[in-house]
Formats: C-alpha cells, sequence, structure tokens
C-alpha cells in the first residue's frame, strides 16, 4: 500500500515511541523498487522509498526532465506498492538542495510524494532555517513531511558531495527544529555517504543522544535521521535507534547489491552471449534463455529483496506495520 504523508507521520510516530528504525531506500528503477517493496511485504515492515534528483533525472531519459522523471518513479511505487497489504511505503524525496525548490513543490502539489528533505545544510544557519521553514509552509498545507538537517556527511551520494564533515549541534538543532517545526531531523554524527564499512566508522552515539534528549526536554520531539548508513554494523545501527533514530537511509548497500549479483551471473553464464575462444563462429549460438535480461535481473531483485529483509530485522520494523 501507498501510504500518504499523514499515514507515513503514523509509522515514524510509532517508530519512534517503540524504539524501531524505519529502512529508507533510495531507488531509480523498476527492478529497485520491485525488490525492495517485495522485501519490505515479505516481513511485514513499513518502509520508505527514496528519489534523488539525479535518479530523476535519469529515469526521464534524455530529456532528464524532473517533472517526468518524478511522475514515473511515483507511479511505478503506487502501482507495484498497491498490491501488498501487510506493508506500506511512502515516497520521500532524498537531499533536495535550494536549487530545487520548484521541483519539490511541484512534487508536493501534484500528490508525487509523502515527505521531502530539504537540505540547506550548506547555507549560513538563519538562511537554512528560512529556505526550511518555507518548504515546510508549502508541504504542511498539503500533508506531507519535511526532512531537514544542519551539518554535513563527508563522502558523496549522486549530487551531494562533501569533502568535509561538520557535526551537528545540539544547541544549533533544537533551534532549527523549533524555528522550522520540520518533521524529521538528520544529524551528521559520524556517517560518511559512499561505501564505507563501519568498523571504520566512529558513530557518534553519544551525541545522538544528546539531541534527542535536548529536543524531548523542549517538547519538540522529532524522529532523527542517520544519513550515510550503508556501510554500518548491525550494533551500531541498533545502538544508534536506542538514541533516538528512526530513520536509516541506504543507497550505497543496494547498488552493490545489484553488480555482485550481475557480476556473479555473467561469469558463469558469458559464453550464453559471447562465443568461447576454443569454438568457432558456425558452431556457436547465443542462448536466448540465459542472456533474456529478465534471467539475469530478477536475481538482483532477489539480493535486493533479501537486504531488506536483513536489514528491517536489525532494525526491529519487521512485523510492526501499521496495517496489522
Amino acid at each position: 500500500m501507498f501510504f500518504e504523508g499523514q499515514k507515513l507521520k503514523q509509522v515514524f510516530d510509532r517508530a519512534k515511541r517503540e524504539r524501531f528504525g524505519i529502512i529508507a531506500s533510495n531507488v531509480v528503477f523498476d527492478s529497485q523498487i520491485r525488490g525492495i517493496v517485495q522485501g519490505y511485504e515479505a516481513q511485514k515492515s513499513d518502509g520508505l522509498l527514496q528519489m534523488s534528483a539525479g535518479a530523476v533525472k535519469y529515469a526521464a531519459g534524455n530529456t532528464k526532465s524532473l517533472e517526468a522523471g518524478a511522475q514515473l518513479i511515483s507511479s511505478m511505487i503506487k502501482i507495484i506498492s498497491s498490491q501488498y497489504k501487510n506493508s506500506g511505503v511512502g515516497l520521500h524525496i532524498d537531499h533536495a538542495t535550494p536549487n530545487y525548490f520548484d521541483f519539490v513543490v511541484y512534487c508536493i502539489e501534484n500528490n508525487l510524494v509523502s515527505s521531502v528533505m530539504i537540505d540547506a545544510s550548506k547555507e549560513e544557519f538563519e538562511e537554512n532555517i528560512r529556505i526550511s521553514a518555507e518548504v515546510v509552509k508549502v508541504a504542511h498545507k498539503y500533508g506531507v513531511l519535511v526532512e531537514g538537517e544542519i551539518g554535513y556527511i563527508k563522502g558523496a551520494e549522486d549530487e551531494i558531495v562533501s569533502d568535509t564533515e561538520l557535526y551537528t549541534k545540539p544547541e544549533e538543532a533544537l533551534e532549527y527544529v523549533q524555528r522550522t517545526n520540520v518533521d524529521l531531523f538528520a544529524a551528521s554524527v559520524g556517517t560518511n555517504h559512499g561505501v564505507t564499512k563501519g568498523a571504520k566508522v566512529t558513530l557518534k552515539l553519544d551525541l545522538i543522544k544528546e539531541i534527542d534528549e535536548l529536543l524531548i526536554k523542549n517538547n519538540v520531539e522529532r524522529g532523527i535521521v542517520l544519513h550515510g548508513a550503508s556501510g554500518l554494523t548491525a550494533k551500531q545501527q541498533i545502538d544508534a535507534i536506542k538514541n533516538g533514530v528512526v530513520k536509516i537511509n541506504k543507497d550505497t548497500r543496494y547498488q552493490m547489491e545489484f553488480a555482485q549479483t550481475v557480476q556473479k551471473y555473467w561469469e558463469v553464464e558469458k559464453d550464453s552471449i559471447a562465443k568461447p575462444n576454443n569454438m568457432s563462429d558456425d558452431d556457436y549460438f547465443p542462448d536466448k534463455k540465459r542472456f533474456d535480461p529478465r534471467k539475469w535481473i530478477v536475481q538482483s531483485e532477489n539480493a535486493m529483496q533479501n537486504a531488506v529483509e536483513e536489514l528491517v530485522q536489525i532494525t526491529g520494523s519487521a512485523g510492526k506495520s501499521i496495517l496489522l
């Protein structure tokens, strides 16, 4: 089932109350959507699918039309998720920088998304607040949730690139939430975008806890978002949830699952489309039963589904859909 913004709010409110995490999965094309949605359904877990500006441009093809790409991704998610009754998913715009303000408004006004992230973290603090509050004003009119961020995360994720890391200051987090009224708050606490290994990441769990407790103390409790989480260990994710995190973003993990599965398939089945060196042209015939894209793409879908199932078990959302 597809969740509009207010249903998604129920998902995050429950996750925060019961201290479990929701896996937010970046997608680009239908194979990812199928595999990931099926993973949520198999585990009876709600989830969130995310589209970046780069993903939207890719989906549109050569035109790189933001509007067309967003319509396509949103439609695929709504149609695929409508088949399932034991889990629900929303659609989120990930890391929309201020230059995509008009695109964010378009998606909100055309009922394409459940939530949006305005990432004005590279702006001065006051400008970040101004821009974020403007997005909240538009989004809340349509029942759409808003995620905002202070600080920045090192690494590269689609069009978001940072060579440095700036940790979130708790007192600024409080002021930002109070003045913008964002529904979710993304904190920079030591994770990295891109390919990382959790054992080499210094995750500042005390900083997550300090931000969470400060927001609660001042009656503006919010779910905290963990970006750049693909390489984190199970324990790191569980501990982050205990300290206030409700949304854990995953992107690189799915890309790796897809690529590794395809590579493994073609290492074994390459003779189905490429003639072996010891065979003549007359004797060789390509094998359609093996090079048919549906034969190898479905294996990647299964790999991504398995990844989602593993992740929702780690974060504790399995069996906790609000639809049950």
